[in-house]
């Protein structure tokens, strides 16, 4: 079985080679282990550092691309050189290398098919702005609300996924890949599972994906939104199409018990109009909803067939 650990990296020179050169080349269930950099477009010597350092696949974008599109590209060149499990970790050692071996188990094992290092349910990751530790947690309870399942980690890159799992993915994102991907692999019945992890946030350390938290929130929940409107249409749609009729419902008993009392309509003429306004929106919205999983339906149907494509195409012989 073969595990290919891939580092996003982009201007790393200061860390990425402790980081490769702390990485575990034995883990127990795997007989292969190679690491793969991926440089999303440096200017540094980020390339010849980890080559240096034992990087057995590098690959460099000419310009920065973003770290979702550096994530495809880490999958795509994974399953070109036959991953069996494959493990994305940051370059810049904030995780622990030896937790990897903690995320492969429950893949190998076949107990699940994409592990998450999990920062927050019983650990509090050290040194993470208190305002990035609460909108992570309300992120991940309420999308984990949504999708009926519970999210202990929604934004952490640090995962293991199996063959199928790289197989299976829809990979749009350019701005991340953390949180759709995890709402892509619930809607399409994978196994998710999360594993809690230690990690230590440098207090000198600037993020290179985010330059504030209003970009954060604004980007995430865009993602969040874009994610769930795909994978559960009827509900992101029809939940609030069927509050609104409902509450044009209640309106017009209003309407209709004051109408009662002394049989004028002029007086009332704006619960009517109240009413109607409520059910006809609410009535775009079930409309909606029924057109969202129709597209849904063929979304998964080209999704299959692309899945067909990669199994041909990455059947080891």
């Amino acid at each position: 079985m073969r595990l290919i650990i891939n580092i996003p990296a982009l201007n790393e020179e200061e860390k990425i080679g402790q980081t490769i050169q702390r990485i575990p080349r034995s883990i127990q269930g795997i007989s292969e282990v190679f690491i793969q950099v991926i440089d999303d477009g440096s200017s540094d010597k980020t390339t010849e550092i980890a080559r240096m350092a034992g990087a057995d696949f590098i690959y460099s974008h000419e310009t920065n691309r973003g770290i979702g599109k550096t994530f495809k590209t880490a999958i795509e060149n994974a399953l070109d050189h036959g991953a069996d499990v494959f493990v994305n970790i940051d370059a810049d050692g904030q995780f622990d290398p030896n937790d990897i071996e903690k995320l492969v188990q429950p893949v190998i094992s076949g107990q699940s098919d994409m592990v998450i290092a999990d920062r927050f349910s019983q650990n509090s990751a050290k040194n993470i702005p208190w305002i990035k530790d609460v909108l992570n947690r309300f992120a991940a309870w309420l999308v984990g609300k949504f999708m009926r399942q519970n999210i202990n980690d929604l934004t952490c890159g640090f995962r293991a996924l199996n063959k199928e799992t790289m197989m299976r993915l829809n990979l749009p994102g350019e701005f991340t890949y953390t949180q759709e991907t995890i709402i892509d692999a619930i809607g399409k019945n994978l196994k998710v599972s999360w594993v809690p992890v230690q990690v230590t946030y440098f207090a000198d350390r600037k993020s290179r994906v985010v330059r504030s938290v209003f970009q954060f929130v604004n980007n995430s929940m865009r993602i969040i939104i874009k994610a769930v409107r795909d994978v559960r249409p009827i509900k992101f749609f029809g939940i609030p199409g069927a509050f609104l009729m409902a509450t044009a419902l209640v309106v017009f008993v209003v309407f209709l018990v004051s109408y009662f009392q002394d049989f004028k309509i002029s007086p009332y003429r704006n619960w009517i109009l109240l009413s109607s306004v409520l059910f006809l929106v609410g009535l775009q919205f079930v409309v909606f909803a029924l057109i969202a999983d129709m597209i849904k339906s063929n979304r998964r149907l080209i999704e299959d067939l692309l899945y067909q494509i990669k199994k041909d195409r990455y059947k080891r012989d």
